[in-house]
């Protein structure tokens, strides 16, 4: 009977396996609902293990949101890892959900959020552990619908082959839609079988379906064309935007890991979208506009979490949470709530102009003081033109300086390597600023034992981003580079062994570079990759570059085009982009005037603030900025009587 649990036959192979907690299910908050109540079943994925994919936002909140509807279900599905998938090969047993055991394969719907890019292998895995076929067209009724979600989703047409639909954007009210029409077409005896569900399925807002659009390709290499095969599905399909978070107040009940995650604590989503125009940033432009969450839904967002999971740090999370614009009362009135408590509060990370020591402090009043990261991204004020981060080094120097002075020991700064224009003067600054940051740190607070941990990222060009055209710096500039720094770091022992350097070569790099602005033809990369082993891409230990490299050798030479072409070839402004019929509300000549003004290292400003600059977003999407203050306050907490 479909529905039924696999764990009498997955339990005994648990014993033989590394960490079989992750894959027992039970958690506090998770939920099992019967199958045969429902008419719709989701299954729901990250493709990754399990201590990276149980503390993912976007796939709690679906979580919660499907299984609050009387008609559906929603179970979770993690990657496995491999010493468990031989066991499960060797067993017949299919890719399961941890919430019941239940195979895959039942399900009507295979929802998958990809963060990155590197996590694509991982889903062609949990394909064949689940006997679900590899490609969607050899898909018929009896098999889930695969939906592709996250910000990978905005370019999907490197697994276009492999999935069935893909969801642009905010997912709260699509799930709601597209379960709807799965409903409706089951109920009607699922009439015109496989192909009819995904063609009412692509007339709902924000969902692509790669098999009614046809890819041609020029002479040169380049996409000539992308065509839709039906008069029934748009031409270009837009994001889906969620206007009023305090709607949609999820995840109301956390899931508590059983595992160690990498996430050790609840968090609230204060707001989504950014308008600070980081050219680099891919999240930072697709989920504009800016739509703050108000301070009353985010305290009644914090009470009901820390009640239903025992959390003591709650992460005030969003692209650059000191931007909220009622910030300062957030924090306050949150440390004014929990007074007296060990609940602590924090944020991912802070810009250096947004940062002054009373917010900090409030965020550590109840809870420990942690360290501190600020994200400059590039080493020198040329290249933070470049990317739209426009800090001094005299700002940043005294920001940090400003928090060692105020008892903080530990200060982390982020930078990317491989930049558009940058040189390696550009990135031995970050050798000085740090130096700097040390000796400016010591002097103002009068200690030797501060610490300064810089992190480096290899810069990895996105789609919809003014930088969607740039070449890829390779792996040989970017190793070469981090050479440098580190041996700049080292000249003075003296001040080099109070900063960490933390960083990976640029060879992962490279390959997310080819996934992230791939078309259609890099997919039988994905798979010869995949077949030949390839599994946890995101992870040092399992990644093979060689791999990657080799694969795409043979599978893109007799199509004309080669890795370099994806990755460190910089695209021309006419060029047709494999993503161009995906509307992320942003206007492709904004993003190339934008791409000028960036080689011209010119600046453009934060539009929650200053006039609209035209980037196309709230007309495209009939939206607007939402931001506060909106002059709410929270009340105490108050026991109630005994």
């Amino acid at each position: 009977m479909n529905g039924e649990t696999l764990y009498p036959r997955l339990e005994p192979l648990l014993a033989q396996v590394q960490k079989p907690i992750q894959y027992v299910g039970g958690e506090l908050n998770a939920q099992v609902k019967p199958w045969e109540d429902v008419a719709v079943h989701w299954a729901l994925m990250y493709p990754d293990a399990y201590e990276v994919g149980l503390p993912n936002q976007g796939l709690m909140i679906l979580y919660e949101v499907l299984n609050e509807r009387p008609d559906a279900l929603a179970e979770r599905t993690y990657a496995v890892w491999p010493d468990l998938a031989a066991l499960m090969r060797e067993h017949g047993v299919g890719q399961f959900t941890v919430d019941s055991h239940r195979a895959v394969a039942d399900f009507d719907l295979l929802g998958v959020s990809f963060a990155t890019e590197l996590g694509y292998t991982n889903l062609l895995e949990a394909f064949d552990l689940a006997g679900v076929p590899l490609h969607a067209v050899d898909r018929d009724e009896t098999h889930p619908v695969v939906v592709a979600g996250g910000h990978a989703a905005f370019n999907p047409e490197p697994v276009a082959d492999f999935v069935d639909c893909a969801v642009l954007g905010d997912g709260e009210q699509v799930v709601g839609d597209v379960t709807d029409v799965v409903a409706a077409w089951k109920q009607q005896g699922r009439p015109g079988g496989r192909v009819e569900l995904l063609a009412r399925l692509a007339r709902v807002d924000g969902v692509y379906v790669p098999r009614f659009y046809s890819v041609s390709y020029g002479p040169d290499g380049a996409i000539a064309a992308v065509t839709r095969t039906r008069d029934d599905v748009p031409a270009r399909v837009g994001k889906r935007t969620v206007m009023d978070l305090d709607e949609w107040p999820y995840p109301k009940t956390p899931l508590v890991p059983l595992a160690e995650s990498v996430h050790e604590r609840m968090s609230v989503e204060i707001f989504r979208g950014c308008t600070r125009g980081c050219r680099f940033c891919q999240a930072g432009m697709i989920t504009r506009p800016v739509r703050e969450r108000t301070i009353t839904g985010i305290g009644s967002m914090v009470e009901q979490g820390l009640r239903a999971t025992g959390y003591e740090e709650v992460g005030l999370l969003s692209l650059s949470s000191a931007d909220h614009s009622e910030i300062g009362q957030v924090a306050k009135q949150l440390a004014d709530r929990y007074e007296g408590t060990n609940t602590g509060l924090s944020l991912p990370s802070t810009r250096v102009d947004a940062f002054n020591v009373t917010l900090a402090n409030e965020l550590s009043r109840n809870g420990r003081r942690s360290g501190l990261t600020f994200a400059p991204e590039g080493g020198s004020e040329r290249i933070r033109r470049v990317i739209n981060k426009t800090v001094s080094k005299e700002d940043l120097v005294r920001t940090v300086t400003t928090a060692y002075a105020n008892g903080w020991q530990q200060v982390k700064l982020y930078f990317m390597c491989g930049l558009p224009t940058e040189t390696d003067e550009d990135v031995l600054e970050i050798a000085e600023l740090a130096v700097e940051v040390i000796r400016a740190g010591r002097e103002a607070s009068g200690r030797k034992d501060i610490r300064c941990t810089v992190s480096i990222g290899g810069f990895v060009p996105k789609p919809h981003t003014p930088f969607q055209w740039a070449g890829q710096a390779g792996a040989e500039t970017i190793d070469s580079r981090l050479r440098l720094l580190r041996q700049a770091i080292n000249a003075d022992r003296r001040i080099g062994r109070s900063i960490g350097l933390r960083y990976h070569d640029g060879k992962p790099g490279v390959i997310e570079g080819l996934l992230s602005r791939g078309d259609r033809r890099v997919g039988r990369v994905i798979e010869r990759v995949w077949r030949e082993g390839g599994r946890f891409d995101g992870w040092s230990e399992h990644f093979s570059y060689e791999r990657w490299t080799a694969a795409a050798a043979e599978e893109l030479a007799p199509l004309g085009v080669d890795l370099d072409w994806y990755t460190t070839r910089e695209r021309g402004q006419d060029e047709v982009l494999p993503w161009d019929h995906l509307d992320s509300g942003l206007d492709k000549e904004w993003l190339w005037d934008d791409w000028q003004d960036a080689l011209s290292e010119e600046e453009v400003a934060d539009c929650r603030w200053t006039p609209c600059y035209d980037c196309g977003v709230c007309p495209t999407n009939g939206t607007e900025i939402q931001i506060g203050p909106t002059g709410r306050t929270l009340l105490p907490l108050t026991v109630v009587g005994r």
